[in-house]
Order: C-alpha cells, then sequence, then structure tokens
C-alpha cells in the first residue's frame, strides 16, 4: 500500500495509505432540503467530507485517483484520513452515480451497475464502500453477494437514517467505520456496516425506520464491532474462498418473474393462486408461520394450489415471518408443504431469500433440482450450516523447544517450517488441528509477510494450491509493499505465478512487472539477481549482500525460520534495518 512522500517532515508522511473507492448511489446520507422535501445533492466529496478533520488530512498532497465507469477513464479528486490506529491513511476517491437515487428507487439494475463498477475498478483499489439509503440496504446487500463471485477484497455498503449535513446525525461514524475498516482489513465479503457494527450483508434487515440501531442479523453474529480500542474482527466468522479462481461478476438477476406473499390467518386459496398464475412467474418466497407452518385450507386447498404450481415449474421457498430462528418441518403444516416439494429457506432473511431466488434464476442452464437444491445450501454464507470444527492440535507435530510460545505463535511459527520445506502435509495437519486455523491464515510475521507470501517463494506449489483452497488471501502487502504475485515473479516461480493469477492476484500499482518469468511462462536468467533488485526502487529492494550481512538466519530461540529467500531484495526479516531503511512502509 503505498507510500506518499512529499515536502516537510511530518512524520506520517512515512505511514503507508490504502485505497478505497466510494461508489455514491443516493440516499439519505447525501440529502439536503429542498422545496420538495429532502434530496440528493452531488459533491459529497467536496461539501461532506472535506470541511471535517477525521476524513480530511490537511498535511496530504493533491493526489487525483484513477477509475473507470462504463468503460471510460475517469479522474477523481481524492481525500486521505489521518493516521489511524493501525498505522495508516486511507485515501480515497467518491464516484458518484448520475441521477443519485432515493434508496426505494433502485433495481436490479441499479445493482448490475454497482457490481460492474466494482469489477472495473477492482485492482486500482484495496476495497470499496458503497453508499446506499437505507429503505433497500439490505436488499442491495444481498443481492451483490449473489452477484459477486470470488470476492478478495472488502465492499462494504453504508448510509445513515440522517443526512451527513444535519446536526445530529448518524452519517460521519457509518461513513468513517466503512472507510476504516475496508482500507485495513482483507474482509473478502459484501458487508453492511450500521452503528458501530459490520454484519455479512446477506444476513442483514432493516429492524427500525428511524433508530440510529437501524438494521440486524438475527441468525448470525456480527463480523466486526468498532469500540474506543479499535476494530474488534471475528476472524472466526469471515468467510474464505474454497476455490483457486477469479473474481467474477453475474451481471443480471432475474427479479422479474420472482414474487413474494406473507401468509395471513383465513387467507384464501384464490389469494395464492392468482398470484402464482402472474404470468411468466418462475419463482414465490412464502412467508410463513413461525417454523415454516402455512394453513392447509379445506380439504388442502390451499395446498393443493401451491404443489400445482410446483408442477409447473414454479420454485417456491418457505421462510419464517419471524425475526430469529428458522423453517424446520417440525410440525405437520410444515411438513405438508415440505411433501408438496416446497424448499425450506432454513434462516435465510427474506431480501436474501428473494435475491439468492433471482439469481440462480438468472444462471444459464440451471434446473429445477438444480435450483432447488441450491436454495438449500449456503452460497455466500447467506445462511447457517452446521460444521464440526476440530480443536485438537495432532501430537508431536510442533517443536518441544518451542512450547515456551503462545499456541497461535507456535502453530504459525510450525507453518512457516512446513512451508519452507514444501512439507504438504505437515501443512494440511497444522491448518486440520490447531485451534488457530481459521487465524493462520491471516497471520503475519513482523515484516507482513503472510503463508501466502512464504508459499510464493516456497519449493511446493501444492502447498500454495493448499493454502488458497483453504481461503488464504492472495491480496495482502508486507511491509515492503509487495504481494505474494510480486514475489513469485521475482523468483521465476512460474507455477507459483500460474496458480496465484488463477486465484485473482493481481500486482499493486506501484509494483513492475519482473522480467523473471516471461509472457509465454518461461524463466528467465536468474544467475544476477542482485543486479535485478538493483533495478528496482532503492526504497524497497536493497542489495542482497547487505541483506545477508545484516540479516542473516531468523534466530532459532525466537522460533523463526531462516531466511532463504534473500534473492527476492525485500526486506524479510530482522529488526536491525539496513541503511537508508527508515522509509519503508509499516504496514499492518
Amino acid at each position: 500500500m503505498g507510500q506518499v512522500s512529499f515536502e516537510g517532515k511530518n512524520p506520517e508522511s512515512h505511514y503507508p495509505e490504502s485505497r478505497v473507492l466510494i461508489i455514491m448511489t443516493g440516499g439519505t446520507i447525501c440529502m439536503q432540503p429542498s422545496a420538495d422535501g429532502l434530496v440528493p445533492m452531488t459533491g459529497f466529496l467536496k461539501n461532506a467530507m472535506a470541511p471535517r478533520p477525521s476524513f480530511n488530512d490537511p498535511t496530504a498532497p493533491n493526489v487525483q485517483l484513477r477509475a473507470y465507469k462504463n468503460g471510460a477513464k475517469l479522474t477523481l479528486d481524492s481525500l486521505r484520513t489521518p493516521v489511524s490506529a493501525y498505522s495508516r491513511h486511507i485515501r480515497y476517491g467518491i464516484l458518484e452515480f448520475t441521477p443519485l437515487l432515493d434508496s426505494s428507487s433502485i433495481s436490479s439494475m441499479g445493482w448490475t451497475e454497482i457490481a460492474l463498477t466494482i469489477k472495473e475498478n477492482y485492482h486500482m483499489f484495496d476495497g470499496f464502500v458503497v453508499l446506499h439509503g437505507t429503505d433497500s440496504l439490505a436488499y442491495t446487500a444481498s443481492a451483490l453477494s449473489f452477484m459477486m463471485s470470488d470476492l478478495g477484497k472488502p465492499v462494504i455498503l453504508t448510509g445513515s437514517q440522517a443526512s451527513i449535513f444535519a446536526l445530529q446525525s448518524d452519517a460521519v461514524d457509518n461513513l468513517l467505520g466503512s472507510l476504516i475498516i475496508a482500507g485495513t482489513f482483507v474482509i473478502p465479503e459484501v458487508c453492511l456496516f450500521f452503528h458501530h457494527t459490520l454484519y455479512r450483508g446477506n444476513r442483514t434487515t432493516k429492524v427500525s425506520a428511524s433508530s440510529f440501531e437501524a438494521f440486524d442479523s438475527p441468525n448470525c453474529d456480527p463480523l466486526a464491532k468498532v469500540t474506543s480500542l479499535g476494530v474488534d474482527v471475528n476472524w472466526a466468522l469471515i468467510r474464505r474462498p474454497t476455490q483457486i479462481a477469479e473474481f467474477q461478476v453475474t451481471k443480471y438477476l432475474d427479479t422479474a418473474h420472482v414474487a413474494c406473499l406473507r401468509i395471513f390467518p383465513g387467507i384464501k386459496p384464490e389469494m395464492i393462486e392468482s398470484v402464482l398464475k402472474v404470468p411468466d412467474l418462475r419463482g414465490l418466497i412464502l412467508e410463513t408461520f413461525g417454523m415454516g407452518n402455512a394453513p392447509g385450507g379445506v380439504d388442502g386447498s390451499l395446498t393443493k394450489v401451491i404443489k400445482e404450481a410446483i408442477d409447473r415449474g414454479t420454485v417456491i421457498v418457505n421462510v419464517s415471518q419471524c425475526t430469529n430462528g428458522f423453517v424446520s418441518p417440525l410440525y405437520a403444516p410444515g411438513t405438508v408443504l415440505g411433501r408438496a416439494g416446497v424448499v425450506f429457506g432454513h434462516d435465510l432473511t427474506t431480501e436474501a431469500a428473494l435475491t439468492k431466488l433471482s439469481y440462480l434464476l438468472a444462471l444459464p442452464n440451471l434446473t429445477y433440482s438444480e435450483i432447488t437444491a441450491r436454495m438449500s445450501q449456503s452460497l455466500r454464507g447467506e445462511m447457517t450450516e452446521m460444521a464440526t470444527p476440530s480443536f485438537s492440535h495432532p501430537a508431536g507435530s510442533i517443536d518441544s523447544a518451542m512450547a515456551w510460545l503462545p499456541a497461535a505463535d507456535t502453530a504459525f511459527t510450525a507453518l512457516g517450517y512446513a512451508i519452507r520445506n514444501g512439507d504438504l502435509r505437515t501443512v494440511r495437519e497444522i491448518l486440520e488441528g490447531d485451534e488457530f486455523n481459521h487465524q493462520l491464515l491471516k497471520r503475519a510475521d513482523y515484516v507482513g509477510n503472510t503463508p501466502v507470501h512464504l508459499a510464493a517463494v516456497g519449493p511446493n506449489p501444492d502447498v500454495l494450491h493448499e493454502l488458497l483452497i483453504r481461503g488464504a488471501s492472495v491480496h495482502p502487502r508486507n511491509y515492503a509493499n509487495h504481494t505474494p504475485l510480486y514475489l513469485a515473479e521475482k523468483m521465476g516461480n512460474v507455477e507459483n505465478v500460474k496458480l496465484l493469477k488463477e486465484a485473482g492476484a493481481h500486482l499493486w500499482r506501484t509494483e513492475p512487472h519482473s522480467g523473471n518469468v516471461s509472457e509465454a511462462g518461461d524463466l528467465a536468467s536468474t544467475t544476477d539477481v542482485a543486479s535485478v533488485g538493483a533495478a528496482d526502487d532503492d526504497k524497497e529492494v536493497k542489495d542482497v549482500s547487505e541483506h545477508r550481512r545484516i540479516l542473516g538466519p531468523w534466530s532459532e530461540e525466537r522460533g523463526y525460520w531462516q531466511v532463504c529467500q534473500l534473492e527476492l531484495g525485500v526486506p524479510w526479516a530482522g529488526e536491525t534495518e539496513t541503511k537508508g531503511s527508515a522509509g519503508w512502509d509499516r504496514k499492518t
């Protein structure tokens, strides 16, 4: 994450920057009074954010950011936050949609526009914040979660109950919290941030029309909470990719052929039948009582209407009207619906059920049975899945000499040794057996190298593959501001480069393409690695012999493995810095 240099001795100039794109769609947050009531106003960066010190570091240089919209190249004015508690600045620009909308007017076309804007700018920013009205915010968050697959960066939706221009407003806290999280943490999900809380977007629902605590996630704990001590991320809940694939966007949701119907006491079969016979209807979300119950009607007439629609190929999904809990065929009325072919939606919110069904109906070549099967499976964490975690560490896999280390450090150190040795079996053993296995993939050593950084220069591509399919991110950068892909290219590890690119990795904007891997994938000469490093910016790449002299092997008593890839020309380890290294980035 790039370092900004400018004249003067401001110590904050040495802190790294993250880059976040704010996508403004409209909503209360940007509204101002008019003769017709509150209406969205343009110029949000200049009018709302620039005057506020928490959004605008006065010592920052003027920088314009490049962005794209509908294939057209744009230049955006940007601002930078003061240094955060995580020792970094967040530089951001705002891309405003035209026209700005009240969220009650958003449709699937608006969702497509948001998703494609993120896709166009994916390689140029560390995270994305979408400003949106609250009325349909949970619907948009759910829709985007299904439209965007193999996401590797945070996408955070937020808004406010009162305009940012109002004296009493929640807008500043919601926007600043979203901005800091998006620019600091690699949380590869579509999230919703409101009232100091980060939720999984497709588990949320709006619970208040006026309270600042307007959203809740009834059946899923928050992903993070903002407190006076900082951001407390629940890493065990964060979803991780389970396949090697690049970020993709599904451009279309079939909302035009899906309906939602709420069951009420005394509802007549004819009412449901009239909905089910809407021309070209393909799916229905049925909001039922309690755990999935609905009246059968006289002589089962209501159930008969539902079954006839299912026999015609209409997908009907059963979700509960209750805020908490799930649908289950525990009672006879629910069991009857299941026998008729109704799909149990478990603990899906109505918003998630509607957008998920619209997403599946839009996918080409899916059969009826495939759609109904996927509606009962978690695709993006939208429903609760039962899992049996392992909490015991395999005996004998950790060196007894390091028993004094904290458990997480011990496991991470052992993982590093296994990666260095290309020991796939031990890597699997550690990740499957350690109680910290979720967190291990996100940990970094004191120079910022994650397990993926280490595996990128390691001897065994199968180890890198194992980390990636377990959900390790390819996007973090170490303290020298380098991605795993850059390191793999630098070492000429062709197979690792290929794997990383297949997983959606890309070079950061300050990283040059290495000459060690040609376009054809052949290895270039690596006999003079020192001369290759010398061609790079000497602020980030040091002389190999200098690294060897100062760093040497990592101290065994500290539990770190020996530095064996010094040819990378980056500051891999050692608390003693080389001459002139004061400008190295300090990245969390």
